[in-house]
């Protein structure tokens, strides 16, 4: 959220209200911490964020065309509704190769969690969080070249 222009994606607030309507209908939860928490919440974000890029590649707002606005400047916000589905695929394709590393990315990347508050959620010690980080994003990079 940090790199997006003001009024051209959902705005912060927004989203954390979003997933704070979504959190409250979650039933039997057994909240274990505080990073635990914030794991869910990354995962309620995730799904926000996908939705809302889908949402915006619909078929009834051109589809897999290229938008151009009268100064025939790309559209950063296709753009990036692009990008994040393509995470999202490659982030798919890792949790069937690895499912740790694909949660690892998911908690620090959507959740924007720690190494240690990761490792807390996954209870694995925070230089295994390190690695799978470093793996992750090397496959991920990998993957999403293709």
């Amino acid at each position: 959220m940090q790199g997006e222009r003001p009024g051209r994606t959902i705005q912060a607030t927004a989203l954390v209200h979003e997933a704070f309507l979504k959190l409250v209908d979650i039933d039997n939860v057994d909240w274990q911490h505080r990073a635990h928490f914030f794991a869910i919440s990354a995962q309620v974000m995730r799904h926000i964020l996908l939705d809302r890029a889908r949402r915006s590649r619909a078929a009834k707002r051109g589809g897999a065309a290229e938008r151009m606005n009268l100064d025939e400047a790309p559209d950063v916000a296709a753009v990036r509704a692009r990008e994040l589905i393509a995470l999202d695929d490659a982030l798919n394709a890792l949790a069937k190769v690895d499912s740790r590393k694909s949660r690892v990315v998911e908690m620090r990347f959507f959740g924007g969690l720690s190494v240690e508050e990761t490792a807390a959620v996954l209870k694995v010690s925070p230089d295994t969080i390190v690695r799978d980080w470093k793996l992750a994003r090397a496959w991920l990079l990998a993957e999403m070249g293709n």
